[in-house]
C-alpha cells in the first residue's frame, strides 16, 4: 500500500468492524446463507430479513430455485453495499450432462476454447434485456466424465450463465448438452466454507436469545466483508463527513491507497479504523494520485456510512478532503 500522507491523529470516533457488537451487526451485517434447492434467491432473502426482524434485506447475485450455496444476504444498512460483489468473480461446481458421448480430450479442448472472453444471450427466462453481451471466464475446468455426466468447476465475472454455458458447450461438442445440477461455491471472498444453513440461523438466534451470542456473532459478518476484494483509499478522519454527505473525494484527504489502482476502476473508500465510507471509481491512477496535490482522486457515486458518524469538519462552500 502507497502511503500517501502521514497517518493523522485519531480524532476518537472510528471503531474497527470487529468491535462492533451483534445488535450493531444485525442493523448492519451480511450473512452468507447456504441455500437450499428448492426457493428463489428472493424468498430466502425475505426468510432471513425476518428471521433478524430487517426492515430491508438484499443478495447478492440471484440463483435459480434449484441451485444452492453461497447467497450473501446484506441486512439494514449494509444493502448498500452489496453492489460491490458485482465487481468480483463467483466460482461454480456443476454438472453437465451431454446429449451424446464424446472423448475427455475433445471434451477439455473445447472447455479451454470458452475461457477468457465469451459472448452470451441471456436466457428466455431471466429478467434482464436479452441482448448479447461478453463475459470473462477466469477458469473452467473438467473434474470428472462419468458416462455422459461431467463435473466440472468455473470461475467467472458476476453475470455469466452457467446454464447458457453449458447450452453453448454443447453446440461446440456438437452432440448438445444442459446443465443438470449446479452450486455457487464462492461470491467475491465469501466463500462456502463460511456460509451458513437456514436452520443455522434459526438456531443461533434462539441461542442468542438464550444469552448465548457465540453462534450468531459466527454467522453475522460486517459489511466490509462485501469490499474486500476492492481496491482501497483510507482517508482522514476529516474527509469522512463530506464523502457521506455525496462530495467526491480529494487527494488531501487520502492518508493510503493500494498500489493497484487503474484510473476508472471501483474503488472502496474507507476510514483509518477499517470502516467502509463508500464505492466509487478511480479519477487517477494510483502513481498520479501519489504525484498529486490537489484534485478529486475518486468519483464517489455510493455512500455507506450514515451522515453524522464522524464530526464534519468542511462547509459547504469549501468541500475539501
Amino acid at each position: 500500500m502507497f502511503i500517501k500522507s502521514k497517518r493523522p491523529i485519531s480524532s476518537g470516533r472510528g471503531r474497527p468492524p470487529g468491535e462492533r457488537t451483534v445488535e450493531e451487526l444485525v442493523r448492519e451485517g451480511v450473512v452468507v446463507v447456504d441455500k437450499p434447492s428448492g426457493p428463489t434467491s428472493h424468498q430466502v432473502t425475505s426468510w432471513v430479513a425476518g428471521m433478524f426482524g430487517a426492515s430491508k434485506a438484499a443478495h447478492g447475485g440471484t440463483l435459480d430455485p434449484r441451485v444452492t450455496g453461497v447467497l450473501p444476504v446484506g441486512l439494514g444498512g449494509s444493502v448498500r453495499a452489496m453492489d460491490a460483489l458485482h465487481f468480483g468473480t463467483k466460482t461454480y461446481v456443476g454438472v453437465m450432462r451431454m446429449h451424446g458421448n464424446v472423448d475427455r480430450r475433445r471434451l477439455e479442448e473445447v472447455f479451454k476454447e470458452f475461457t477468457d472472453e465469451i459472448f452470451q444471450t441471456p436466457p428466455m427466462r431471466s429478467a434482464v434485456k436479452r441482448e448479447l453481451r461478453s463475459r470473462r471466464v477466469e477458469s473452467l475446468r473438467v473434474l470428472e466424465v462419468s458416462g455422459r455426466d461431467v463435473l466440472f468447476d468455473v470461475d467467472c465475472e458476476a453475470g455469466t450463465y452457467i446454464r447458457s454455458l453449458c447450452v453453448d458447450i454443447g453446440d461446440a461438442i456438437a452432440v448438445g448438452a444442459h446443465l443438470q445440477d449446479l452450486r455457487r461455491t464462492r461470491a467475491a471472498t465469501l466463500a462456502e466454507d463460511s456460509a451458513a444453513t437456514l436452520h443455522d440461523i434459526r438456531d443461533a438466534i434462539e441461542e442468542h436469545r438464550a444469552g448465548n451470542s457465540a453462534p450468531l456473532r459466527s454467522i453475522l459478518r460486517p459489511k466490509e466483508v462485501l469490499l474486500a476484494h476492492i481496491a482501497k483509499v483510507e482517508i482522514k478522519d476529516s474527509a469522512v463527513d463530506a464523502v457521506c454527505h455525496g462530495a467526491s473525494l480529494a487527494v488531501p484527504g487520502i492518508v493510503a491507497l493500494d498500489e493497484g489502482i487503474a484510473k476508472g476502476s471501483p474503488v472502496a473508500v474507507m476510514t483509518l479504523s477499517g470502516e467502509g465510507v463508500g464505492l466509487g471509481r478511480a479519477l487517477m491512477d494510483a502513481d498520479e494520485i501519489m504525484k498529486r496535490r490537489e484534485g478529486i482522486a475518486v468519483d464517489v457515486s455510493r455512500v455507506l456510512m450514515p451522515t453524522g458518524t464522524y464530526m464534519r469538519q468542511w462547509s459547504v462552500s469549501k468541500q475539501e478532503g
